[in-house]
């Protein structure tokens, strides 16, 4: 049987990331899977719409970020693989856990949308799902959707006033000391908003929370 025969056996998969070291481990870790093929990789929009054209792969891995800046051209490259490769599934594995962006991705035609600290077992089994015609989500994202489909309101907007007060001087650079003392509050205080805040918009870090805020208009 030759390699691509073999392959053909196999979920074939393209990974699209502009951190070429990510790639590298994503790459090391799914051809350890039974049953799963990288057959390429990309770092760009227009390097991984070549990839595709050329690959022909039964699911693409895709981060929403592709380049430094606010556009997210991954959201285009979903886009434009549900208008010309129909038949590859779209898999979001990203840092970004905002709201609009979930949403965003479903609607532009990915199958599946997955955080980067997903485990290993939860990741290959979103590949299967999403091979197998399924689709996949974390379950933070997939309480996104379900909201969105039912017309709820999100836990992004329902930040309290103090919560909307830290998250405006986290913008402005204050450090958890600094904060306190401007809100006369302590600082263990302080740092449970902050976890409160950060789990309610969706991120993991208190960067992507003041990024997260300001594209919601929140700030």
């Amino acid at each position: 049987m030759t390699g691509e025969h073999h392959d053909r056996d196999r979920i074939r998969t393209v990974l699209v990331d502009d951190h070429a070291l990510l790639r590298e481990g994503l790459r090391a870790l799914l051809e350890r899977q039974d049953g799963i093929a990288v057959v390429g990789e990309a770092g760009t929009y227009e390097a991984a719409l070549a990839e595709v054209a050329h690959t022909r792969p039964d699911v693409v891995v895709v981060d929403l970020k592709l380049s430094v800046g606010t556009d997210y051209a991954g959201m285009r490259l979903i886009e434009e693989l549900r208008r010309s490769v129909p038949t590859c599934a779209v898999l979001v594995l990203t840092t970004f856990l905002d709201d609009d962006l979930v949403v965003r991705a479903v609607r532009a035609g990915a199958r599946g949308y997955v955080v980067k600290d997903v485990d290993t077992t939860e990741l290959v089994r979103a590949i299967r799902a999403l091979a197998a015609g399924g689709s996949a989500f974390d379950p933070r994202s997939s309480t996104i959707v379900m909201k969105a489909m039912a017309g709820e309101r999100t836990t992004s907007d329902e930040l309290t006033d103090r919560e909307r007060e830290i998250i405006q001087l986290l913008a402005h650079g204050m450090s958890n000391g600094q904060i306190g003392a401007r809100l006369y509050i302590a600082e263990s205080t302080v740092k449970f908003h902050i976890r409160n805040l950060i789990r309610k918009l969706g991120v993991t870090k208190r960067t992507d929370a003041v990024y997260v805020a300001t594209k919601r208009g929140l700030i």
